[in-house]
């Protein structure tokens, strides 16, 4: 691994644990020796992306994170222009909302609207989708280049739950499915007990840059609310996608 994979390793640790970690923590959890993770994070608080307390000595995401983390949402404000949406898919469904970007790395969760309810799925920020699992990564495939997808489809497709689809000829069904219904519907491949919908929103070139889901306990959904989660977390995908880049046609009618 190179001296940047391993300091990007660093930050995503910090970022999914606790809010602060011990050297000694981050050291065995990377799989570094103290002295390589203890360099690493040096030169992560020079640049203002990683913070040491004074006191207790733990480290913790810096700043700096955050002012980049502004600077690319000043240059495509994916965020700022989909939450009004979200929270709106929200409240219309009463279930939970999650909005995905694509990234070479995969379908990452950037902003998500967990239900009131007691009975709820959770999503946690900063979560990468599988694609062959999730509504989320079916209704991406179904609108992205062939080449993602092909390299999708070449797999692995490991399981996750007994539900998880497992052979690509099954998977090529069910993204051709959703490329026809311009959503995708998923039941329990991630998660058991937990059925989502989701859509892709289209950049201006007509590929998917990103989706919208909703998800909810599958106990709770009926035929009729699939339906009607679907057409609206499609509709839901369209503003988004004319927010950024202006008028679209409706998902179905892009090439992909």
């Amino acid at each position: 691994m190179s001296t940047v994979g391993k300091a990007i390793s660093l930050l995503e640790m910090l970022g999914s644990g606790a809010p602060e970690t011990a050297l000694a923590d981050l050291a065995k959890g990377a799989g570094f020796d103290k002295a390589t993770t203890r360099r690493l994070l040096v030169s992560l608080i020079a640049h203002g992306l990683v913070e040491q307390d004074e006191t207790t000595r733990l480290y913790r995401l810096g700043a700096g994170i955050a002012r980049l983390a502004l600077m690319r949402e000043a240059q495509f404000p994916f965020l700022r222009m989909a939450a009004p949406v979200v929270e709106a898919l929200a409240a219309e469904t009463g279930e939970t909302v999650h909005l995905s970007e694509y990234s070479k790395r995969g379908l990452i969760t950037v902003q998500v609207i967990e239900s009131a309810k007691a009975n709820r799925v959770s999503v946690q920020l900063g979560d990468m989708l599988p694609m062959h699992a999730t509504a989320s990564g079916i209704a991406f495939l179904a609108f992205t280049e062939e080449r993602i997808r092909e390299g999708i489809l070449a797999g692995p497709l490991p399981a996750f739950t007994p539900f998880t689809i497992g052979d690509v000829e099954t998977l090529v069904e069910h993204v051709a499915a959703a490329r026809a219904r311009g959503h995708s519907t998923g039941s329990q491949g991630y998660e058991e007990g937990v059925l989502s919908v989701a859509a892709p929103i289209l950049g201006a070139d007509g590929f998917a840059i990103g989706t919208i889901a909703v998800a909810a306990p599958q106990v709770r959904i009926h035929k009729g609310d699939i339906e009607r989660h679907g057409a609206s977390v499609a509709a839901a995908a369209h503003e988004i996608g004319e927010r950024l880049f202006g008028p679209q046609g409706l998902p179905g009618r892009k090439r992909a």
